[in-house]
């Protein structure tokens, strides 16, 4: 999940300065009801066997290290350094950067100028977050987002740091989308090959196919397109998601902030206001070069945005297809299982305060061997309403329980129909994981700093409780479900939280985090979540990192190993300057983990990856063992 800054103040993101969610979510409720019927009174953290709903497989640090750990490294310590922090033991590298040339007669990277728009487009892009590896035949293939620009960086050869002339605005453009390259193990470790055979960029011009109830949809027509059935590009790809028929699914998340009118005065639409579409953009300017960003002249090219769209790594030459039986809303990730009867499940997170959680079930079932290509056309969605037992249920989004006109629109006001059922609205729900060794989601729920403490009946104010103690929660947390009788498709699951992140050295009650957090492994705003094939999850985080007050002692932006069967948490890695640690993959022999780190030095105080007084890039590193052992 990325950041921007307007006027130089930092925002989480997106629409909240425009339309304003409230300020608890429902989640909340449902916790502190929860909670508050087991009797933990005054802000006191109950882990352990004892606690249904905080975590009931959770063990403090000396029961885990009991057990045994399965966590076979040292623990780094955090840090504010302006470098990548790995385990005693372990070594990284950088692989690829924004900017490097991915094709012959493609300009090296430029410090002063930082390129054009031609160099960029056939440049890696910018701002690395989900990514996923490839091993097609002899090639190994990484696929990442280029989630967004950082303008102060990409224009910083402007004076004020803002696009001039719109070969600048192109230059910003052509560094979002998709990045496909060929990497390799040279003299020097992991390497980008340049001209492979698989290399790719998707950009925001890229030839788009539209498939899904949508399709044609006269929501989704335009002037450029009247039939609704293509569309061009791709952009603020977050997430992302692998299919066992091996492509790739790019996540777009805060599409909305591209757009802008020529009208000051348009009245928007009660969607375009949901969706946070503006008459102002975020600093882009894209309606400059390109007047299907302006709403005004056509309001329905911003319907045609916030999908996740499938990309076939294998072929350059492939219509990337954009899925809107998976809805339409800010995603963060699509987290792709095969359930038992061969149904495709996919796990999807809205983030922004007071959204929803999302499932996925296709139609069509999946057959090894089989043309699977369009097992994500059809299918039916849902969002999840938690209880305050620690149950749950998915409710199905479908015009006759949404009371929508059609399917498509359905899918085009997916957070309106998750509105409309009544579905549990949540603290940012962001990336989400699927246990490869059970039946059991985790989903990374990454901050909700305007939380306002609940006056009770009596006009007081009620003390926070349980795994949402705060009146600000600066912190995060991540919930877990098992879906009954381990059937995916199963309409009622069962929840509790595996972690409340905090901080003990400055907290001693809630604010202080679970058991599993101590001063050793805390940290805040947990986002990036996968597994490994052993069964770790791995915790990526995107919070603040002042190092100050409330956050004194948690550094850098890092990421952390948990171990489900235990509750233990272990860093593994730590970032450099001002970076979001987010997105990674592992080779198929578990002996090297590919990692992005995004925006080094969104404020200025970074020189990574070269040091010095180079320009920050957002880049792509790889984690050995200098042993040649696999990692963990």
């Amino acid at each position: 999940m990325r950041k921007f800054e307007i006027e130089e103040l930092s925002f989480d993101e997106f629409d909240e300065q425009i339309n304003p969610p409230p300020a608890e979510t429902e989640f909340d409720r449902v916790v502190d009801e929860a909670l508050s019927r087991r009797g933990f009174l005054g802000g006191v953290m109950a882990f352990g066997a004892g606690s249904f709903v905080l975590g009931t497989g959770v063990l403090a640090p000396d029961e885990a290290a009991a057990q045994g750990s399965r966590l076979g490294f040292r623990q780094v310590a955090a840090n504010t350094l302006d470098e990548i922090t790995v385990p005693e033991g372990y070594s990284s590298q950088v692989v690829v950067r924004w900017g490097d040339p991915m094709f012959s007669g493609v300009a090296d990277f430029d410090p002063a100028t930082r390129g054009t728009g031609e160099s960029q487009a056939g440049a890696y892009g910018d701002n690395i977050d989900g990514m996923a590896l490839f091993e097609l035949g002899d090639a190994t293939v990484l696929v990442n987002n280029n989630e967004y620009t950082n303008r102060k960086i990409i224009w910083g050869n402007r004076p004020d740091g803002a696009a001039e002339t719109d070969d600048d605005v192109l230059k910003g453009m052509m560094a979002h989308g998709v990045s496909i390259v060929e990497i390799a193990r040279g003299d020097n470790g992991w390497e980008m090959v340049k001209d492979g055979k698989y290399n790719r960029r998707i950009t925001p011009d890229t030839e788009m196919e539209i498939t899904g109830p949508a399709a044609g949809h006269a929501l989704m027509q335009t002037a450029a397109d009247p039939s609704g059935t293509s569309s061009k590009g791709t952009w603020n790809n977050c997430g992302n998601g692998r299919t066992p028929w091996g492509t790739y699914l790019a996540c777009e998340e805060n599409f909305n902030g591209y757009y802008s009118s020529s009208d000051p005065d348009i009245e928007r639409t009660d969607a375009q206001k949901r969706y946070g579409i503006n008459v102002e953009d975020w600093g882009y300017g894209w309606a400059r070069i390109d007047e299907r960003f302006d709403i005004a002249r056509h309001p329905n090219e911003a319907n045609r945005n916030g999908w996740v769209v499938e990309i076939d790594p294998a072929d350059p030459t492939s219509t990337p297809k954009k899925r809107t039986a998976l809805g339409r809303f800010k995603h963060e990730n699509a987290e792709v299982v095969v359930n038992g009867d061969g149904h495709i499940v996919v796990y999807m997170g809205d983030d922004e305060r007071g959204e929803f959680l999302y499932r996925f079930i296709s139609d069509g079932v999946y057959a090894e061997g089989a043309d699977n290509s369009d097992l994500l056309a059809d299918g039916t969605l849902y969002a999840a309403r938690f209880h305050p037992d620690g149950t749950g249920e998915w409710l199905a989004l479908t015009p006759e329980t949404t009371g929508m006109a059609s399917a498509a629109e359905v899918a085009i006001h997916a957070r309106m129909a998750g509105s409309a059922v009544g579905a549990t609205t949540m603290d940012r729900p962001e990336w989400v994981a699927a246990n490869p060794k059970k039946a059991e989601v985790y989903c990374s729920l990454t901050n909700n700093k305007n939380r306002a403490i609940k006056p009770n009946a009596g006009g007081d104010a009620t003390p926070a409780m349980g795994p949402n103690p705060r009146a600000e929660n600066n912190y995060g947390q991540v919930v877990r479900w098992w879906p009954a009788g381990g059937n995916h498709t199963s309409d009622s699951f069962t929840w509790d939280l595996f972690a409340l992140a905090g901080n003990p050295t400055v907290h001693e009650d809630a604010y202080g985090g679970s058991v599993n957090i101590n001063d050793g492994n805390m940290f805040n705003s947990p986002d990036g979540l996968f597994f490994d094939t052993k069964g770790l999850l791995w915790i990526q985080t995107d919070g603040n990192y002042s190092n100050e007050e409330d956050f004194a002692g948690q550094g850098n932006n890092q990421m952390l190993v948990g171990d489900p069967a235990t509750g233990e948490i272990k860093r593994f890695l730590v970032g450099p300057n001002e970076c979001e640690v987010t997105g990674a993959a592992m080779s198929s022999d578990g002996k090297t983990l590919f990692v992005g780190i995004q925006h080094p030095g969104e404020r200025g105080n970074s020189h990574w990856p070269e040091g010095g007084d180079s320009v920050p890039r957002s880049a792509v590193i790889a984690i050995t063992r200098d042993d040649g052992l696999p990692l963990g």
